[in-house]
């Protein structure tokens, strides 16, 4: 079964097509989600909105499970679904100067276009300043190239690393994320209630 492009039940043809599908349904729910709004995205570093983490813990979640559930029943070929290289160095510089960015500007590459779509005058400032990282980057890549290309692990995943079973690993992950909902509800609701003391 699935993937269904490289097993040919449909045309490479159709790449582009879903590509764009899925961009514009991937928009939508970021929208639905508030992750347009810096305010709501920046909460999570202040404590007041938990909502980015919520939302992406839920993601995992279900795209966890239900990978493993198609792939008991025969409905997906995970051997077949492109795993990114880790080249861990470059990944854990490029995971702090990302967080900083969402920190300092309040979006991601993709809220912010999000955020651009229903006309928010700071998503585009942060937009124009994303090209232009990406294009001063793009120029000096030969003095990173050497960095860029370190700490090759290959196709690794967590079960690869850990050794543990990827049933149990997405068990635990499920208990985590449900303790992680819990938690950063009790915390907002005594950030939101120290704030309306304090407002007072």
């Amino acid at each position: 079964m699935g993937p269904l492009i490289p097993n040919g039940i449909i045309g490479s043809e159709w790449d582009f097509v879903i590509a764009i599908l899925l961009g514009v349904a991937f928009g939508f729910i970021l929208e639905a989600s508030g992750f347009s709004s810096s305010r709501n995205i920046t909460g999570v570093f202040y404590g007041y909105n938990f909502v980015v983490l919520r939302v992406f813990f839920t993601a995992l979640i279900v795209a966890m499970v239900g990978l493993m559930y198609f792939d008991y029943f025969g409905w997906l070929d995970l051997s077949k679904i492109f795993i990114l290289p880790t080249y861990i160095y470059p990944m854990i510089l490029g995971g702090v100067i990302m967080g900083f960015g969402f920190i300092m500007g309040g979006f991601c590459p993709g809220t912010s276009f999000t955020a651009i779509a229903i006309g928010k005058i700071d998503a585009i400032v942060f937009t124009i300043g994303l090209y232009l990282g990406i294009f001063i980057f793009s120029e000096s890549y030969p003095l990173f190239e050497s960095f860029y290309n370190s700490g090759n692990l290959g196709n690794v995943t967590l079960t690869d690393v850990t050794g543990i079973p990827a049933p149990w690993f997405a068990a635990a992950f499920t208990v985590v994320a449900l303790a992680a909902f819990w938690g950063t509800m009790f915390i907002e609701k005594r950030v939101r209630k120290n704030t309306k003391e304090y407002k007072f």
